[in-house]
């Protein structure tokens, strides 16, 4: 056997390794496109993609052969390499049939690569047969070109269904690096079975069979057009790509606003430049009322007997400015198919094509509810919820409105309800509540007919706006009308309730020029009115600002006034009546003025509390009382708690516990022997003054709820605040000798303490009789004038203290 050894055209072997790159390029890319194609589409991807697919391969192997030069010259069977061509051809056809799918399972990934390498191994040798020349095989190698056939394959469907699933960043870039790497693994296939044969002379040598082909020459040649055709195949691809894409997002845009159009709760209408409806969606028919849809092609203007006739205007005024360009919105009344009354806003937006307004859109939607709760939402913003009058707010807008339109003169009234705060907190703000709307009530009643607004301000105060010129007669007339109807009973919880009103009254433009001065000054005449009993009107007066001077005059020298040393405390002590031992004693501010002597608490102490003043002279005080009792200790005797008052700028300041506990350090008293004096209107913020009293408690410190049953707070909050002491007004004393509800009130208050483990002291005892309705109601610890009165720090010492 004459063996005839051969050699590489290392050009034609790079060539080759390029085709195969490109071929494995192409693979990857079109699998992913047969995938994405339906019926005749699908069925030309199939035939395009393994036409290109087969002559990307073909050609690679049939480069791979003519690098390949033997010793002698080799004619080749022409129709054998045909039939190799149409084995890879159909081998490709089948692999993409199979592994073109949206979804690639691994049946049908591992049945089309082994339907390729199939194709590929048969028309490798299958050409290798049209040589014509004798050829042996080694079986070993034929077995491992046949494996890296396979795992090529296998690999190439696998990369292609990944690049389809991944995102496009990079995509191409890692489409290449696995071309590469395929490319290497075809080509190591066709040159792994080139190995594996060995050729010799024999009788086919002879024949004359075949044809003698210009390997280099036909190689360079299958090569350029190898390149054309594949690079035409990609370029396809590449254009076909964008097309598909530019299709998709078409369909997909004309997708999203059909779902748009058909789908949106509002309803359009899409009119032409000839006021044609030329389209409309479901939501419209529905908001129209309609049984069908006869609207297409119908002009718009059958549309406008839905509409109100006094809106029709407005509607062809927005199509016509729609249409001219320009979007509008509005707010029309339509009535339905069905006859009911909706309301309806409308927004006419241009259809512009090219360049030119081609048509409109009229988009409506039913704002009936949402009109409805504006005007819900308009009410409770200007009305109060309790009464249905006019709030603050709405009576600040009219009294504003009225002082601009520059009227001759009008009046403004300011009216509180006298005791309503202790009938509230006494029966609770449901009862509390009833009393306000029946007040409300009255007043209405009484001014109907009459040019004056009422309006609730809130709590227990109530204005009124006397828009008409009214004489002092009249407007003192519409006064005791209304103190008169207030002053009725109210039978709240079976039993029937007194309360009376205080009303001041401001003029314009006499008494102020703008809103704020003309109620300031109303609300002056007012506490005037209060100072003097209750129960009455007044007008204001300059004499009232003269007051309003001299308390300016009165702040600017209490600003002044702790600098100078002018503050001291006196001293009154809290006595158990059953056996009148002395149980504490409370520190009270006095002020010594160097022209007036000494001011009164209730005048200087309202002024410091507006004004912020109480928070620095309040923190005196503590510190001086606490130092007074340490100095009592010290001396031997008081070994007893001293109650000092915490206003609520005090109360509320950042660290409180840490300030009271530094003073305590500085003068030496211990915590236990302080007792702190809060009222209920610091109780309004339940959650933080909670957490301020909880931190006192646990120093130490006593609490004690001063003023018990006048303030605003809730009962149920006595359930939660560790308080060890409630105070019972001096309001529910005076009268308790006389007056049932005070007893009932004082009784009441005395039971509640005692089943909250509280303990109870009642202030303000001037008479025996006072003291023996106490005892009968077992509250004996007593703070008031009976004992003694307020003492100064020495005087306080001899009487109680000296043994």
């Amino acid at each position: 056997m004459n063996h005839v050894h051969g050699t590489y055209d290392f050009a034609l072997v790079v060539f080759s390794y390029v085709v195969a790159v490109m071929a494995s390029y192409t693979v990857l890319d079109l699998v992913g496109w047969v995938s994405k194609t339906f019926g005749r589409k699908r069925l030309l991807w199939l035939l395009f993609g393994s036409i290109a697919m087969s002559m990307g391969v073909w050609s690679m192997h049939f480069i791979g052969m003519l690098a390949f030069s033997l010793q002698v010259p080799v004619s080749y069977n022409l129709f054998i390499i045909f039939e190799s061509y149409v084995a890879i051809l159909i081998g490709s056809f089948l692999s993409l049939f199979i592994v073109g799918r949206d979804q690639l399972t691994l049946r049908h990934l591992f049945s089309g690569g082994i339907l390729l390498a199939a194709g590929i191994v048969a028309m490798h040798y299958t050409g290798m047969e049209a040589m014509q020349i004798g050829i042996s095989y080694n079986l070993m190698y034929v077995g491992l070109s046949i494996v890296i056939a396979i795992i090529a394959a296998v690999a190439a469907f696998w990369l292609s269904f990944y690049f389809r699933k991944t995102n496009e960043k990079g995509k191409v870039w890692k489409k290449l690096s696995s071309g590469l790497v395929m490319g290497a693994a075809v080509v190591g296939m066709h040159y792994t079975g080139m190995f594996s044969a060995e050729f010799y002379i024999d009788e086919r040598y002879n024949s004359t069979v075949g044809k003698v082909l210009d390997q280099k020459l036909l190689g360079y040649v299958i090569v350029v057009a190898t390149f054309i055709t594949l690079g035409l195949s990609i370029f396809g691809t590449y254009i076909s790509k964008r097309f598909a894409i530019m299709d998709h997002e078409i369909q997909t845009g004309s997708i999203w606003y059909k779902s748009l159009f058909d789908k949106n709760k509002d309803g359009i209408i899409a009119v032409n430049f000839d006021y044609q409806i030329t389209g409309f969606n479901p939501a419209m028919i529905k908001l129209l009322g309609l049984k069908d849809a006869k609207l297409l092609k119908h002009s718009i203007y059958e549309i406008l007997p839905f509409i109100v006739k006094e809106d029709r205007g407005q509607a062809i005024d927005g199509l016509q400015s729609a249409l001219s360009g320009e979007p509008k919105s509005y707010d029309i009344s339509m009535v339905r198919d069905n006859k009911e009354c909706i309301d309806v806003h409308c927004m006419n937006v241009p259809v512009v094509v090219d360049g030119q307004v081609v048509g409109s859109y009229i988009i409506s939607r039913d704002i009936t509810e949402e009109k409805l709760y504006k005007n819900k939402i308009q009410q409770q913003a200007y009305h109060d919820d309790l009464t249905g009058l006019p709030n603050r707010r709405m009576f600040n807008k009219l009294l504003s409105d009225k002082i601009e339109s520059n009227p001759n003169q009008f009046a403004v009234m300011m009216m509180d309800i006298d005791r309503f705060k202790i009938i509230n907190d006494t029966l609770g703000h449901a009862y509390g509540d009833q009393l306000l709307q029946e007040v409300g009530k009255r007043i209405e009643k009484q001014i109907s007919g009459k040019d004056v607004i009422a309006a609730r301000l809130g709590g227990d105060e109530f204005t009124l706006l006397c828009n008409e010129k009214y004489s002092y007669n009249e407007l003192s007339e519409l006064a005791k009308g209304i103190i008169r109807v207030i002053s009725h009973p109210y039978h709240l919880k079976d039993s029937d309730f007194y309360v009376t009103a205080s009303v001041g009254i401001a003029l314009y433009p006499e008494d102020g020029l703008d809103m704020i001065q003309l109620l300031k000054n109303a609300d002056s005449a007012m506490y005037e009115v209060k100072k003097g009993g209750k129960n009455g009107f007044q007008f204001y007066s300059h004499e009232l600002n003269s007051q309003m001077e001299e308390k300016i005059k009165l702040e600017a020298d209490l600003r002044k006034a702790l600098s100078f040393n002018e503050f001291f405390l006196h001293y009154q002590p809290q006595v158990c009546s059953e056996n009148n031992r002395l149980i504490g004693v409370e520190a009270l501010v006095r002020w010594q003025h160097p022209t007036r002597g000494i001011v009164a608490p209730n005048i200087f102490i309202p002024i410091a509390e507006e004004t912020g003043i109480i928070y620095e002279f309040g923190n005196w005080v503590l510190r001086e009382a606490c130092r007074q009792m340490k100095e009592w200790q010290m001396a031997g005797g008081a070994f007893i708690p001293i109650s000092v008052n915490l206003s609520a700028q005090q109360f509320y300041q950042a660290n409180l516990g840490q300030y009271i506990l530094s003073i305590l350090e500085e003068t030496g008293l211990e915590p236990k022997y302080l007792k702190l004096e809060i009222t209920e209107s610091m109780m309004m913020d339940s959650n933080l003054s909670n957490q301020i009293l909880k931190e006192l408690s646990e120093f130490g410190i006593q609490l004690s709820l001063d003023d018990f049953g006048t303030g605003y707070s809730s009962l149920s909050y006595l359930k939660m605040l560790p308080i060890n002491q409630l105070k019972i007004d001096r309001s529910f004393i005076k009268d308790l000798t006389n007056n049932p509800n005070d007893k009932a009130i004082v009784a009441t208050i005395v039971s509640m303490a005692k089943h909250l483990q509280m303990d109870v002291i009642a202030e303000g005892i001037e008479e025996k009789e006072q003291l023996d309705i106490l005892k009968e109601n077992n509250c004996f610890n007593i703070q008031g004038y009976y004992y003694s009165k307020p003492l100064p720090a020495n005087e306080f010492e001899i009487a109680f203290l000296s043994t």
